[in-house]
């Protein structure tokens, strides 16, 4: 499954995106080897090499317009796509202060709509902005000095819904 989503990346131009730290296809490989070597379950690393297909809230290029989401789920599965999509369409200046919080609503950029995701889409998101947000501390050091305490503050508030993994390495790549 990873190979024919690899070839769709390259095929709709990835390649030649810019994106700290070289391309997008760059990134979204290390996100995917990131989280591959936290244990993360097969269906997060097929996100986490997929999460910017539709553009976030902080790289506004997108790959594929959010109305093909049925050609990314035939490549990727509908679980991960979904998990794509949430990333995506993640509000992060309404949900970030409160998304550590339980059952916190998130707001939907796309749609506009609000609602509280269900506890294991909420881990998955938080490990995948983990595994992104350390790829970039790690690919541009300007970007760590200016954000790392923030990330780190940020990641701290998800610290319940973030592995072991996740979190020993998010003390290290964004602590002092």
């Amino acid at each position: 499954m990873p190979d024919e989503a690899v070839a769709w990346l390259r095929e709709l131009g990835a390649e030649r995106i810019a994106h700290p730290g070289g391309t997008l296809f760059a990134h979204l490989g290390r996100v995917r080897e990131l989280l591959v070597a936290w244990g993360a379950r097969p269906v997060l690393q097929r996100a986490g090499l997929c999460h910017a297909f539709y553009g976030t809230d902080g790289f506004a290029t997108a790959l594929l317009p959010v109305t093909r989401r049925a050609e990314l789920a035939a490549v990727i599965g509908a679980e991960a796509e979904a998990i794509v999509y949430f990333y995506a369409a993640f509000d992060r200046t309404a949900s970030y202060p409160l998304f550590g919080d339980g059952e916190a609503a998130v707001r939907d950029r796309f749609t506009g709509l609000v609602h509280s995701p269900a506890p294991e889409l909420r881990r998955d998101f938080a490990e995948l902005s983990a595994a992104n947000e350390l790829d970039l501390a790690r690919t541009d050091p300007a970007f760590r000095e200016a954000y790392g305490a923030e990330l780190l503050s940020l990641f701290g508030r998800f610290r319940g819904l973030l592995s072991e993994p996740a979190w020993r390495e998010c003390q290290a790549g964004l602590g002092g």
